[in-house]
């Protein structure tokens, strides 16, 4: 199986910085989603779900019980959207 390109848009990069600086201690978790997306973004510990209203043709992962990423799945590429806690990025 072939793995993903990450695409982060502009606005997962500023929500990304704001959440590092607020969350060091999910730092390597992060890192450990970001990487399990990549490699198979229906992983089983991501816990992926199809969104839908305004974010249908949108999925979201878990980065842990709070924190999820939101992300558009294009072919090989993957599109990260956003992260944050549920209210936040939905």
């Amino acid at each position: 199986m072939s793995s993903y390109n990450l695409a982060p848009t502009a606005r997962f990069r500023k929500r990304f910085k704001a959440f590092r600086k607020k969350h060091p201690d999910l730092l390597i978790t992060i890192d450990d989603r970001l990487e399990l997306l990549r490699q198979d973004p229906h992983n089983v510990r991501l816990k992926t779900h199809k969104l839908s209203g305004t974010l249908q043709g949108c999925w979201a992962a878990s980065v842990s019980y709070e924190y999820r990423i939101v992300f558009r799945l294009d072919e090989d590429v993957i599109y990260l959207l956003s992260i944050g806690t549920h209210d936040e990025v939905y």
